[in-house]
């Protein structure tokens, strides 16, 4: 990600917000507060329509992924799906299954437990849906074929 931002607060949040922002940055890309100012200079229905369409890819890539028995999270103000394998009947560790995935079905999505020092007892993955239609619906149907092979 680019990790750029802004902050809009009451002065004695970002006068906080400042302090802790000179010991965590050393420099901010120029090139990417020039693409969040062209982002501010955009209007409300592009916005709009930015945000339909995500919920929409949203629901394409859910709904293809419960039609082939996978167990979807619930997602909101993301572009990324989660789906516990356990629940979805896969036996393997959220990484396992992310390799074998990539490896054996072509298909890439991220183990859950890869942001954990420790990880938890939970078999996720993470699945970006800021995609073009055939691909989630590839995506699904290669995630299916990675289940059926690791099962």
């Amino acid at each position: 990600g680019w990790k750029v931002g802004l902050v809009c607060a009451a002065p004695h949040l970002t006068e906080a917000v400042a302090k802790a922002h000179q010991f965590l940055t050393f420099t901010t890309p120029p090139n990417l507060q020039a693409a969040v100012a062209y982002g501010l200079g955009k209007s409300a229905p592009f916005f709009h329509d930015l945000a339909s369409g995500l919920q929409a890819s949203r629901d394409r890539l859910a709904t293809a992924l419960t039609a082939e028995g996978f167990k979807v999270l619930p997602s909101a103000g993301t572009y990324f799906l989660s789906v516990d394998l356990r629940a979805s009947g896969v036996a393997v560790s959220d990484t396992q299954f992310a390799m074998h995935a990539v490896r054996e079905a072509g298909v890439a999505s991220i183990p859950v437990s890869a942001f954990y020092a420790t990880p938890p007892g939970s078999a996720l993955i993470r699945l970006c849906f800021a995609k073009e239609n055939a691909t989630l619906d590839q995506g699904a149907e290669r995630l299916a074929r990675a289940r059926r092979l690791v099962s």
